[in-house]
C-alpha cells in the first residue's frame, strides 16, 4: 500500500540569509511535517539588514517550474509570497483558478521591513482585483491591509478598525482574511481571522521583545499552509471549513510565538546594530517540544 506525506508548495522569492522567503518557507514546511516544494519568482539579495537587489525570474521559467511540480505531484496546499509584477500575478491567478494549487494562501508581500518596495505599482491593482478573489486565505499585516483596500486607507489602530478592515477585505473575494496585528502598538499582539460564513475569531499572544522578526510573515503563512495540508488530509474532506481553518491558524500562530521566543536573544549578524535576525524555525525539532 503506497502512502505519501502532505505536500505543500511555496511560490516566492529567495533569501540567501535564510530568514524569509523560500528559505523560511521550506524550513517551516519541514518543521510542520509536510513535504515542501517551491517555485522561485525572484532572486533576492537580502540579509538581516534588508534588501539590496531583486533579480526577477522570467514568467516563462516560472511557468516551467510550476509545470515541473504540478504535473508530477499532488499539492495539498500552496502559499504565495513575492509576486512582483502584474504578469506574474496574472500567471498565478490562472493556475489557482484551475484548481491546481489546493488550498491557496496569499501572503501579500508588498514592502520589505527595510522599506524596499517588492511590488511594482501596476501589480498592486492586479493583486486587489484578480489575486484576492482566487485566494482561500489572505494574511496581510496592518500596512498591507490598508494598501489592499485603497491607496489612501489609514492603517487600523484599534481592534474595531481591524475587524472592519478584515470584513471589507472579505468583500474583495477571498475565502478568509487573517489580519495580523504585529505592527500595532505595544501590548499583546492581536490577530483577527474573518471567514466567509460570518465568523470572526481573535487570537492574542504576548508580544515578544526582540529585534529578530525577519521573515515572520513568510513563516506564519507557510505554517498555516502546512497546518491546512496536514489537518485537511487527516480530516479527509475536500474543502477546508472555517473550524478547521481556525484550528490551523491557531496552531501556526502558536508555532510562530515559540519560534520568536526561542530566537529572541540570538545575534546572528556580524553587525548587530539595526539588524533583524530570523526566528527559530527549528524550535520544535531542536528543543523537542510538541509539534
Amino acid at each position: 500500500m503506497s502512502t505519501r506525506p502532505p505536500i505543500t508548495l511555496s511560490i516566492a522569492g529567495t533569501d540567501p540569509s535564510g530568514g524569509a522567503g523560500i528559505h523560511a518557507d521550506l524550513k517551516t514546511f519541514t518543521a510542520r511535517k509536510t513535504l515542501g516544494t517551491t517555485v522561485i519568482t525572484a532572486l533576492v539579495a537580502q540579509n538581516t539588514h534588508g534588501v539590496s537587489r531583486v533579480y526577477p525570474i522570467d514568467d516563462d521559467f516560472v511557468t516551467d517550474q510550476l509545470d515541473s511540480v504540478l504535473t508530477d505531484m499532488p499539492v495539498d496546499a500552496t502559499k504565495s509570497g513575492m509576486l512582483s509584477t502584474r504578469s506574474l500575478v496574472e500567471l498565478i491567478v490562472a493556475r489557482a483558478a484551475e484548481g491546481e494549487l489546493g488550498f491557496y494562501t496569499v501572503d501579500p508581500v508588498m514592502v520589505a521591513t527595510s522599506g524596499h518596495r517588492l511590488l511594482e505599482a501596476d501589480a498592486v491593482d492586479a493583486v486587489r482585483t484578480h489575486l484576492l478573489p482566487v485566494a482561500d486565505l489572505i494574511t496581510p499585516n496592518l500596512p498591507e491591509a490598508a494598501l489592499l483596500l485603497s491607496d489612501d486607507e489609514p492603517e487600523a489602530q484599534t481592534s474595531e478598525e481591524m475587524r472592519d478592515q478584515a470584513l471589507r477585505l472579505l468583500e474583495r473575494g477571498p475565502g478568509a482574511v487573517l489580519l495580523k496585528g504585529g505592527h500595532g502598538s505595544d501590548g499583546d499582539v492581536l490577530d483577527i481571522l474573518a471567514t466567509r460564513d460570518g465568523q470572526i475569531r481573535e487570537f492574542t499572544h504576548p508580544r515578544v521583545a526582540t529585534a529578530n522578526t525577519h521573515g515572520t510573515g513568510c513563516t506564519l503563512s507557510a505554517a498555516i499552509t502546512a497546518e491546512v495540508a496536514v489537518l485537511g488530509r487527516e480530516d479527509a474532506r475536500p474543502e477546508i471549513g472555517s473550524d478547521l481553518l481556525g484550528e490551523a491558524v491557531g496552531n501556526a500562530l502558536d508555532y510562530l510565538a515559540r519560534a520568536l521566543k526561542s530566537a529572541a536573544d540570538w545575534q546572528v549578524s556580524l553587525d548587530p546594530e539595526g539588524a533583524h535576525g530570523p526566528v527559530d524555525h527549528q524550535v520544535d525539532i531542536v528543543r523537542g517540544r510538541p509539534a
